[in-house]
């Protein structure tokens, strides 16, 4: 989940800097991430998260935004999955 946190947090700096090519390119990369997330069996009980999280992103940077997401959220939301594999690496 931190790779896809970076991903995205890619997509929205790149979309900050005016440069929606390399934005679209990180939020596919994200996509891709999670999907294979979702495919992964052990993911099982954490299922019905990850594919909301997927729903939301896609609104958020291809959609109109019914969810009312922001940047300051989105990042947020991945903020505990980076701090858990920093903790994790030490």
């Amino acid at each position: 989940m931190a790779n896809i946190g970076s991903e995205v947090g890619r997509a929205i700096n790149w979309r900050k800097k005016g440069n929606p090519d390399y934005s679209r390119l990180a939020f596919e990369r994200a996509l891709e991430l999670l999907d294979l997330t979702i495919e992964d069996k052990t993911n099982l009980k954490r299922l019905r998260e990850i594919v909301r999280l997927r729903e939301v992103l896609a609104d958020y940077f291809a959609f109109d935004n019914i969810y009312g997401s922001t940047d300051e959220n989105v990042n947020n939301y991945f903020l505990a999955f980076n701090y858990a594999a920093r903790v994790g690496r030490n």
